[in-house]
């Protein structure tokens, strides 16, 4: 017997990717990689792209793209990476410029407040 796990990006709403069709949601891979980043910012590539629910190759590419746009930094502790969100940085698309990634994360993480100094 195999057991089946739950998938989080779909559970708060069921049928949300079972509709006819390719499946879609609002939030791209993007957002997602970010908001796992926000819960977890000592997270390896691999637990992020598991998170996400894309490859490591995809994580690593969207990591990339991410650092390039400044959206977060990233430090090399010892072996691993340590990331930091520019939490005020706006949104790239200009319907939503007027919105920090900040908001995102409040309306859509669910990880412990910022510690004072590191935003």
């Amino acid at each position: 017997m195999t057991e089946t796990l739950s998938d989080p990006l779909t559970e708060a709403l069921p049928g949300a990717t079972d509709a006819p069709g390719k499946p879609w949601t609002f939030l791209t891979h993007h957002a997602h990689l970010l908001l796992a980043i926000a819960e977890n910012p000592d997270a390896r590539v691999q637990e992020l792209a598991d998170t996400v629910g894309v490859s490591k190759r995809a994580a690593l590419s969207i990591v990339a793209d991410l650092v390039e746009g400044g959206y977060i930094r990233r430090e090399r502790v010892g072996r691993r990476n340590h990331y930091s969100i520019e939490r005020n940085r706006p949104f790239r698309h200009p319907s939503n410029a007027s919105h920090s990634i900040d908001e995102m994360i409040a309306v859509f993480g669910t990880f412990a407040p910022v510690p004072p100094g590191e935003d």
